[in-house]
This record gives C-alpha cells, sequence and structure tokens, in this order.
C-alpha cells in the first residue's frame, strides 16, 4: 500500500470537510503515538456535516496503517474510514484524485480484511457496528453499511418497530 509520502509539500494544499486547506499528517502523528486526542480533531477536519476534501482520501492509508500497527481494535478507524467512503455518494464532495486512488483502495482491503480478524473477539457493540458498516460497504451493501455504522442497536430497532423517526 502506496500512502502519499509525509514528506510532500503537496499535503499543505489539500482540503478537509471545511472545504479549507487541511494537514491532517501531526493528527496521524499524534494517533500513531497513542494520543487518542487526535481523533477529534481528524473527525472534525477531515468530515463536516457530510463535506470531505482531498485530505479525507490521503488519511484513509494512514488510518489504516496505524490502526494496523498499535494492534487495538479501534471502532474510530472503522467509524471515520466508513463516513468518508459514504460521503463520496455526495455530488457536492470533490471526487477522488487519481493519484490517491491506488493507496486508498488498498487501505479499504486491508481494513476489511483486519476487520474480519477484528470482528471474532469484538464485543463492544460500537466495534462490531462499525467493522460491519466497513465489511458492508466494501461488498457493495452501502444502505446496510450506513445503518450498520450509523445508527445504534436501539435506533435499528425502532426503525423496524416503525417508530422512527423518533
Amino acid at each position: 500500500m502506496s500512502e502519499l509520502d509525509l514528506s510532500e509539500e503537496r499535503w499543505t494544499s489539500l482540503h478537509g470537510g471545511y472545504r479549507v486547506p487541511y494537514d491532517p499528517r501531526l493528527a496521524l502523528q499524534r494517533l500513531e503515538r497513542g494520543d487518542a486526542s487526535a481523533w477529534d480533531e481528524l473527525w472534525n477536519e477531515l468530515h463536516h456535516q457530510g463535506d470531505i476534501g482531498e485530505a479525507s482520501f490521503a488519511a484513509v492509508p494512514g488510518l489504516v496503517r496505524i490502526h494496523e500497527r498499535r494492534s487495538v481494535a479501534d471502532w474510530q478507524t472503522y467509524a471515520i474510514i466508513a463516513t468518508i467512503e459514504l460521503a463520496r455518494d455526495d455530488a457536492r464532495n470533490p471526487a477522488m484524485p487519481a493519484d490517491l486512488r491506488e493507496s486508498y483502495d488498498a487501505a479499504w482491503r486491508r481494513l476489511v480484511d483486519i476487520g474480519l480478524r477484528e470482528l471474532t473477539s469484538a464485543n463492544d457493540a460500537a466495534l462490531i457496528d462499525s467493522i460491519i458498516g466497513v465489511i458492508a460497504i466494501a461488498r457493495g451493501q452501502r444502505a446496510l453499511g450506513r445503518i450498520a455504522a450509523d445508527f445504534t442497536e436501539d435506533e435499528r430497532r425502532a426503525m423496524l418497530d416503525g417508530e422512527w423517526p423518533p
């Protein structure tokens, strides 16, 4: 998986969810060092009210690499990557830059493999929901992936019982 080189100047010109330049390298480095507060920044900057940018795509391979190296099943990795991927359905968002496609797709394949492995021992509802969401999206079941990743079990039950929206 060939991700965007962290030393490339291009990072400074990528846009995030606010449609302004956002360079996620420092947040990714903090996350890699185990600083969980980096998640707040990544969630806020890579996705904003359905909007994503090129920085969102560029961050995905790094997020998968960090997740794999940490060997800690973290629901946030699956959830943010599912959120970024599902936001691609919105025509307001930019298309995937051609030079990021290969590393983005490879990261997705790797995340599905990791998710299948981590699902076997997952006990946390948020982790299970997020992994199932990623797997569903990767297999072309985008609506199922959205329901799994974006809604809690109680919300899904309410949908099935005809009590949605609340």
